[in-house]
């Protein structure tokens, strides 16, 4: 069996930065142990795998970590939307995905500037307490101003530099059980927010450029500055820049991508 695969850099318009996604195109599905060995030989952030629809519309998307199938992925379906945009069909202006936990997903070309809009489920984040031992796990003596939680823990600071500063004890923070993963967020230098994402329990110690959370960061910095429109980096060493609009229940999360590796997988 041969399987075309792709390697894609999402939310940055340069190689070697933002997100990297491996993209496996399929004309049906393979068992799932298949796909999540992929994945683990992939050993990229995720692997996402797309087949068309029954009614011939769109598609349905997955995403595997090296080590399990996630619930959403936003930039492994912006690197996905790239691919069917220059490489499968590229007069269309949107696409449709369906998925098995986070409904429809669309995705629409800006063409002339060059940005992949995804159209997610807003996840709204609400108080909580600080978990034990969170704190020393992050290795930052900075204390955060609020503590929520939703899919994730988020910890909000006062300055940039606070994100900056932190560097994590992976080990500790694989403990925090409860979670998939942590966001600490704060006021951007330039941008309106900062945000670093850590999930050491999925096989991702720190993701480059993370699409789902923003599903609840846009909401919590909407509220926090008044504006639905907001600009955005994810500050990690290869560093995404992200466009996002805060709308209703749902979040619009634009970025660029570039396309690294075409290539063949020999099963």
């Amino acid at each position: 069996m041969d399987i075309k695969i792709y390697h894609v850099d999402a939310f940055t318009d340069r190689l070697f930065a933002g997100n990297p996604a491996a993209i496996c195109p399929l004309e049906q599905w393979l068992s799932d142990s298949l796909m999540q060995q992929i994945a683990a030989e992939n050993n990229l952030a995720e692997t996402a795998f797309f087949v068309p629809n029954s009614t011939g519309d769109g598609y349905e998307i997955r995403w595997f970590t090296p080590e399990l199938e996630i619930d959403l992925c936003g930039h492994a379906t912006l690197a996905t939307a790239h691919i069917i945009f220059t490489e499968i069909s590229p007069m269309l202006e949107k696409i449709h995905f369906q998925t098995k936990q986070a409904g429809e997903l669309t995705v629409t070309r800006q063409k002339e500037a060059g940005l992949y809009t995804l159209d997610f489920p807003a996840r709204p984040a609400v108080k909580t307490d600080l978990p034990d031992g969170l704190l020393s796990a992050l290795c930052s003596d900075i204390t955060p101003k609020g503590i929520y939680k939703s899919r994730d823990y988020m910890l909000v600071y006062e300055k940039e530099v606070d994100v900056k500063q932190i560097s994590p004890d992976f080990m500790a923070l694989d403990k925090i059980a409860d979670v998939f993963g942590v966001i600490v967020t704060a006021p951007g230098d330039e941008v309106d927010f900062v945000s670093r994402y850590f999930s050491p329990g999925a096989s991702i110690p720190e993701d480059p450029v993370t699409g789902s959370t923003h599903c609840t960061l846009i909401p919590y910095w909407a509220e926090q500055l008044g504006k639905n429109e907001l600009q955005a980096d994810q500050i990690s060493t290869r560093k995404g820049k992200l466009w996002c609009f805060n709308k209703d229940d749902r979040v619009l999360i634009s970025g660029k991508a570039i396309t690294y590796l075409k290539g063949q997988i020999n099963i």
